[in-house]
């Protein structure tokens, strides 16, 4: 019953001002088939107001990535499914290719 927006800001928000700190950060979106997970990380283009958890999180990296002086940074993210025990690589040139 909640917005995007609003699950990225209680719970993803902090974790990439982690990130942006040093940490590692990962979101594991659990649950059934049909129940929301990649639109709720991917999201819509338009209307903004439906962008997903993953383009949010990308917009806050570069934004602070922007904002600090002195620092050097490495991005990395990855968007894996795990899907009856076969692993895919959702950033990957072929999407259906399974991962060993």
């Amino acid at each position: 019953e909640h917005s995007t927006e609003h699950i990225y800001n209680e719970i993803a928000y902090p974790l990439v001002e982690g990130v942006m700190e040093g940490y590692n950060g990962t979101i594991f979106a659990y649950g059934q088939t049909g129940s929301g997970k990649s639109f709720t990380m991917q999201g819509v283009v338009d209307p903004s107001s439906q962008k997903g958890i993953i383009p949010r999180a990308f917009e806050h990296i570069f934004e602070s990535i922007q904002c600090a002086e002195n620092a050097k940074f490495l991005l990395r993210a990855s968007y894996l499914e795990i899907y009856n025990e076969d692993v895919r690589d959702l950033l990957g040139a072929d999407t259906k290719q399974k991962l060993e």
